[in-house]
């Protein structure tokens, strides 16, 4: 079978300059990678042919021979241009550029691997109140700073880090694989280029110390369960001159005796006697800006809900605060005297036979039972 013009294998002109070249061949590369299509064999001959195509086009010498006598200019068997050469080492530079997009790795030559610090999270837990106002607190955290008597070298005080011996400073190494050569991260040196000879005593050759430090985290009002607030640069230091990572400070509310919360909303339970619920009146429940009267109307249900406006609380993204929502409970009395006890069942009995007019809710209910019960 006769090959295809390497200049329309890669998809450029034949006037493409070298930059041009190498990223089309990127860009086959990743898209054709057997690794990426396993059990796809026309993509490993699409991955073999732009491989091929940019063997020839990579070198200047070979591409110069294919240019004038075409694919008999560059075939060995014919005394052509051959393999090998800088052109080969472009490709292999260009290759492990393409592993390393593909797969993760670090690829080129002579990088240090610079990470930068990893982020933190604090867990800090507040009062029902401090979330709704704000307030400011102090917090101590560990965290992984650079060490001061190496000052993240991690080479002893007076000495300096070596270039590695096994990777020649450039922290990779090329490893052949089949048809293409691999470059990873040197084993000996870790990516970084450079051997501690004498480590630091103080750091034990990290660079890095574990220590405390005591920070000052203004708390938004309004903030609820869940929320973080995030401290940038307050995290771990970087390795290798990497940027610190940053602290998250994440919000947790301690539950609270009188109150529940809904986002911006507030929930309570408030008891009131029997004779309230029946005759009304008049009670004070709480707020979180002190107490509030309502109004019970007289023949309150137990499970009423009143709702007063903007009693609530103002989230951080909210423009206005929210409602709080006090449940009426009907509290059975206890601890009854005999007095008390004979004026209910007085009530009680002289209810007998106006079940409908005063209790219809138990009247409707069982009127439901013997309904569902008749043949």
């Amino acid at each position: 079978m006769s090959k295809r013009d390497y200049y329309e294998v890669l998809g450029v002109a034949k006037g493409a300059t070298e930059d041009e070249i190498k990223k089309a061949f990127k860009k086959l590369a990743m898209k054709h990678h057997p690794d990426r299509n396993q059990g796809d064999g026309s993509a490993e001959e699409k991955f073999k042919e732009a491989k091929e195509a940019y063997e020839i086009l990579s070198d200047a010498q070979k591409r110069a021979a294919y240019d004038q006598y075409g694919h008999a200019g560059v075939d060995p068997s014919m005394g052509g241009a051959g393999a090998g050469g800088a052109g080969f080492r472009d490709f292999a530079d260009a290759f492990s550029d393409i592993f390393g997009d593909i797969f993760g790795g670090a690829g080129g030559r002579g990088r240090s691997q610079v990470y930068r610090g990893a982020d933190l999270r604090y867990n800090l837990e507040l009062s029902l109140e401090e979330a709704a106002r704000g307030t400011e607190t102090k917090i101590r955290i560990p965290v992984l700073t650079e060490c001061e008597h190496c000052h993240g070298s991690g080479a002893k005080p007076g000495t300096q880090p070596v270039t590695c011996p096994t990777c020649g400073g450039h922290g990779q190494v090329r490893m052949q694989q089949g048809f293409f050569s691999v470059q990873q991260a040197c084993p000996h040196c870790h990516g970084t280029g450079r051997v501690i000879a004498e480590p630091c005593t103080y750091c034990h050759g990290e660079g890095r110390v574990k220590q405390h430090k005591t920070l000052s985290v203004r708390i938004p009002a309004g903030v609820d369960e869940g929320d973080r607030i995030r401290l940038a640069g307050e995290g771990e230091s970087g390795v290798n001159g990497g940027p610190p990572g940053d602290l998250y400070v994440q919000v947790n509310l301690r539950a609270h005796p009188v109150f529940t919360r809904d986002h911006n909303d507030l929930h309570c339970e408030m008891p009131i006697s029997f004779t309230t619920a029946a005759l009304g009146g008049e009670i004070s429940i709480p707020t979180l800006d002190g107490q509030a009267s309502i109004k019970i109307p007289h023949e309150t249900q137990s499970g009423k809900v009143f709702r007063l406006r903007g009693k609530g609380i103002k989230g951080v993204r909210s423009n206005a605060p929210g409602d709080l929502h006090c449940h009426v409970v009907v509290e059975t009395p206890i601890n009854l005297t005999d007095r008390q006890k004979e004026l209910l069942r007085e009530l009680d009995a002289s209810s007998v036979g106006h079940e409908g007019k005063h209790n219809p809710r138990a009247k409707g209910f069982m009127d439901k039972v013997k309904e569902f019960f008749s043949p």
